[in-house]
């Protein structure tokens, strides 16, 4: 699995140093052809052990339309230190050797904001 920034001025380590919450990670997977299914399948288990970690809150999987190798997980978290922490365990570390080569991991953290007569925050 091959990490890299979304936004090259604000890297993911650089993201978790602020202390925030609650915070959306938005993890964009570009899955080599024909890997789909192993993405799917090692994202299922990366996420057993997500649910058991303090601060998790919840997270969806989104698959690209027509075709698309594109894959998009949000994770909501109740703070950047329950995230980074998660991101620092060992056994979460350790899955990483689950997904298959060649795929890349732009990872990303957001808060909500409120626009008026749109959406709150």
């Amino acid at each position: 699995m091959q990490l890299e920034s979304l936004d090259p001025a604000t890297p993911l380590p650089v993201q978790l140093q602020e202390k925030t919450g609650p915070v959306v990670l938005v993890n964009t997977f570009v899955v080599p052809e024909g890997k789909m299914d192993e993405v799917i399948a090692a994202f299922r288990a990366d996420a057993a052990l997500l649910r058991s970690r303090p601060g998790f809150l919840s997270a969806q999987i989104h698959r690209g339309t027509a075709g698309s190798n594109l894959l998009l997980n949000v994770a909501v978290w109740e703070s950047t230190e329950a995230l980074a922490d998660t991101l620092a365990d060992p056994a979460f570390q350790r899955g990483a050797h689950r997904f298959p080569e060649g795929v890349r991991v732009l990872p990303h953290v957001y808060e909500r904001i409120a626009v008026p007569g749109v959406c709150v925050a």
